[in-house]
């Protein structure tokens, strides 16, 4: 193992006290808020008034810079589930089952606007709200997965054996991911194939592409900003439990 490997370790280690997680999301939540407004104002700027319409599309090419940062934050915040759940299951981290609940509820919400922005934009470009399209269908299943982990998680009454049950749902669900991302390449689908993915000739315009990167931003951060604002609830909840149970047995 590496110094470098080492090291990181060691900050993972001492983040797993949730004293300490919560004294360094004191630290960086100010920052991280500071600057999801900030790329979220420029974001929406120039997704609306800088940037130009398409050519085909029209005005309603809009629509694109709040779904495709959605659709994209689906995919993330269900990779960062899964690895939560991992963490959770196999190293048995202290916060990895906090983090996995909090972020399922965020990358549901992002998944639904994906879904519904999707159909808003296919309704002028293919003429219907739905297909039952790979790229479609398979976004929907990432939306079930995301519900039935909220479920499952929360049907035990035993809080760290639910954690454990929902951390293999989402450990399972981790095959739709890339099915999502590469179903407009192996299947033939109403959806357009990666434009903004393609490696050194994206197929957008700059003019389109800065507005979208900066939206994309914008919702990693509030992401971020949701995701500390959730666990240090959780936690904080977690402590008046246990000093009110403490106060219990101290009577």
């Amino acid at each position: 193992m590496t110094d470098t490997t080492t090291a990181r370790s060691a900050n993972l280690h001492r983040l797993a006290n949730p004293g300490r997680f919560l004294r360094f999301a004191d630290r960086i939540y100010p920052w991280c808020f500071g600057t999801m407004l900030l790329a979220l104002t420029a974001g929406l700027v120039g997704a609306l008034a800088l940037s130009p319409a398409d050519y085909q599309q029209g005005q309603s090419v809009r629509i694109m810079y709040v779904h495709v940062p959605a659709a994209w934050m689906a995919l993330f915040v269900y990779l960062n589930l899964a690895l939560a759940s991992a963490s959770l299951l196999i190293w048995r981290h202290p916060l990895a089952g906090v983090a996995a609940q909090a972020s399922a509820p965020i990358g549901a919400a992002f998944t639904f606007l994906a879904l519904a922005t999707g159909s808003l934009w296919g309704k002028p470009m293919w003429g219907t709200w739905w297909v039952w399209d790979a790229r479609l269908t398979s976004v929907l299943i990432l939306f079930f997965l995301y519900l039935g982990y909220m479920a499952l998680s929360n049907a035990f009454e035993n809080e760290e054996r639910g954690r454990r049950a929902g951390a293999v749902l989402a450990l399972v669900g981790v095959v739709n991911l890339p099915i999502i991302k590469f179903s407009v390449d192996w299947w033939n689908t109403l959806h357009q194939p990666a434009s903004v993915s393609r490696i050194g000739t994206p197929a957008i315009h700059s003019s389109m592409l800065w507005p979208l990167l900066v939206m994309a931003l914008a919702f990693t951060l509030f992401y971020v900003v949701v995701l500390i604002l959730r666990m240090r609830s959780e936690l904080l909840a977690a402590r008046l439990r246990a000093l009110g149970r403490l106060a219990v047995e101290g009577r």
